[in-house]
This record gives structure tokens, sequence and C-alpha cells, in this order.
């Protein structure tokens, strides 16, 4: 199953286009595509009576799926190479911060480049929670994840060390720095969910290219790991981390300039397409 949200509303792909979930079901499901995780196992029984799609889906125009989680959780240094290139040791548990929801944005955006003027990039598989989770065993973790989607963790690596002290949260969650997918897949639709390509390139030449099965915590850990802390809600963001290949990591180190495009992918997800412009001054 695959579902977008258009106008704000929810909407279930079929094909190459898309049912209004809220005129489709006689209102028994609503159009706030956030409210659906709370009910996402009614949702999913009624989705498969659904055939036909009755509009057609322009991924360009599509919003945010998610567009008000409780909670947003990202992963830092997930990735042995990435670690490796960031000069640190390799993690012995999930180093976890937390991106704003202010910075949550669609598939398809400009983004202002802030005046450090040392912004990275970081594509990376998102999960979604579709239940309540809380002790979740790993080998049951993928049975709490509503679905996935492609995310990037822009990151402005000048503000990140400002201060002495890691400020890994602030860094990441300027205004445009959280993209999301058009669409959330579930796990289901996949030929294999453990082991999905990922990347990203700069006007064509590419930057990133990687596998999700290279994760040092995959997404059944990060799961079990966070629900052993802190409950999940029905909703819930989870940046699973970069893989190598990002600016800070190169000699020399290289960023994001004014007027370059920035193009994410996650196999069988979709893509992402960011633009950075100026800031404006006032």
């Amino acid at each position: 199953m695959r579902i977008a949200s258009v106008d704000g509303r929810l909407k279930l792909l079929i094909g190459a286009g898309v049912v209004d979930v809220e005129k489709a079901s006689a209102a028994k499901f609503g159009a706030d595509p956030q409210v659906i995780f709370d009910r996402w196992d009614e949702f999913r029984a009624w989705a498969r009576t659904v055939r036909e799609a009755t509009e057609p889906f322009d991924p360009q125009i599509a919003g945010l799926v998610t567009p008000a989680p409780r909670q947003v959780f990202a992963i830092g240094l997930n990735y042995r190479e990435h670690a490796e290139e960031s000069g640190q040791a390799v993690p012995d548990a999930p180093i976890v911060f937390t991106k704003y929801m202010s910075s949550l944005t669609g598939s398809v955006t400009d983004v202002e480049l802030p005046a450090e003027g040392t912004v990275d990039w970081e594509a990376e598989l998102v999960a979604v929670i579709g239940r309540n989770a809380r002790n979740v065993p790993a080998e049951e973790g993928w049975d709490y994840v509503a679905g996935l989607t492609v995310g990037q963790d822009l990151s402005e690596r000048t503000l990140q060390m400002r201060g002495g002290s890691a400020q890994w949260s602030l860094a990441k969650s300027l205004p445009g720095f959280s993209p999301l997918g058009a669409t959330l897949v579930t796990p289901d639709e996949l030929p294999d969910r453990d082991d999905l390509k990922i990347g990203c390139e700069i006007d064509g030449s590419v930057v990133q290219s990687s596998t999700t099965a290279l994760m040092i915590y995959p997404v059944p850990d990060l799961v079990a790991y966070l629900s052993s802390l802190l409950p999940l809600y029905p909703g819930d963001l989870i940046f699973t981390g970069t893989p190598p290949g990002v600016g800070a990591g190169r000699t020399p180190q290289r960023f994001l300039k004014v007027g370059e495009h920035l193009r994410s992918w996650v196999e069988h997800l979709g893509t992402l397409d960011q633009r950075f412009i100026a800031a404006n001054p006032s």
C-alpha cells in the first residue's frame, strides 16, 4: 500500500492514480493524513478493498504524509563508513537526537542557505511508526512500522559544533532542513525491506550511493531500542541515519551552494528535489 497527501487530504495510491480516502470511505476515515496512523490496521484492511483510482496523481505537488508527528527521532553515525569519514568511533549503541517539526517539508522545495555557508547533505531512509510501541523485541520491530519514505537530514555543520558541544538537533532543524518523500510505502510492498539502495546527487553528480543493508542498527533494532526507553506513538518518525559521502567528510570539504540542485532517493520509495537559494536578508 502507498499513501500520499495532496492539498492536505489523504490519498490512497492505486497504480498511477489516487483515491480520496474520505470520499471513497464515505467518511469512515477522515481527510487528515496524520490521524490515519492511529487507525492504521483498520485503514489497511479497508484499503485492500479499493480497486480503482479516481483521480490523477502528481507527486510534484504532494505534501507531507506526516504533517504533525508527535515525535521525530534521528539516528547519527548509523553506517560504519560514515562514522569513519566523520572521524568518530563506531557507536556501541544508537546515537539519538531529535529534529524539530518546523523543519519538515514536502519532497520538492526551495531551501534557504544560512549565512554560515556550511550546509551538508545526508540522504536517509525514514520509518513511520504505525502502532503504540513500548518495549518491543527487535524481532517484532517491523510489525510496528506503518511505512517507509525517503528523507534528507540537511545539516549546518558550523552551527552543529558551535559552543564546544554538539548542537545536532538545532543544526539539523532549520527551516526546510527535513524534506520527506511524496509517498509512504508499506514494507510488504518492497522486494527486500532491509536492503534498499540509497543516495543523492548534486547537479547530476552522485555524492552518496549505498544500501540500507549496511546500517549498523537496522529499522527493527531502532524500534526496539527507542521503545525500550520511551513510548513510540503512531505517526512518529525515525530518520535512520546516512551512508558515507557527506561533504564534511571530503578533502577538501564541500558544502551546498546557492543555485545547486540536490536530488535524493531510496529505491522503490521515491525521490526528493531541493534547490538552494540565498537567505532573505529581512
